[in-house]
């Protein structure tokens, strides 16, 4: 090969390498979510819940409040009012611990599952703030609750 010929063939190489350089990854902003990992029905009457927030973004997310709804197998069982301030990573989740004083009927809900050894249906539903990136986004989440074997009082 010719010298021009290289010299031209290494200039459309270098430009075609530049073009795929396009500023690396995009930055995905997805909605959190806010789900119950454990619920742990303590003597005094109130539960303690392991909230699990998740960060399906591709940046890290600073959450600054959760304020959502939980309901039992049907129920109304109580607020959840968390201001976590914590950063998750992206696509990752966390856990925060909160107590809440829950209604009569979830409680009633809860003592019997526990009691029978059956799951029950929850979902918590509200909405969450972030901070970097900021953002107010409302979510809902349904799953189910089973006792766990060998955890007195404790639903996962």
């Amino acid at each position: 090969m010719r010298p021009a010929p290289r010299i031209l063939l290494a200039l459309a190489f270098s430009a075609l390498i530049a073009g795929c350089g396009g500023g690396g990854v995009r930055k995905q902003i997805n909605p959190p979510r806010a789900s119950i990992q454990q619920l742990t029905a303590q003597a005094d009457g109130q539960w303690q819940l392991i909230v699990r927030l998740q960060n399906f973004s591709n940046v890290p997310t600073s959450f600054e409040s959760v304020n959502a709804k939980l309901v039992v197998a049907g129920l109304e069982a109580g607020p959840i009012t968390l201001s976590p301030a914590i950063t998750i990573g992206p696509e990752s989740a966390d856990v925060v611990t909160t107590t809440i004083t829950p209604a009569v009927t979830g409680k009633l809900v809860i003592a019997s599952a526990l009691a029978s050894g059956q799951s029950v249906r929850y979902s918590v539903s509200g909405t969450i703030v972030t901070g970097d990136p900021k953002g107010n986004y409302s979510f809902t989440f349904d799953s189910t609750l089973n006792p766990a074997p060998g955890l007195p009082g404790v639903m996962r």
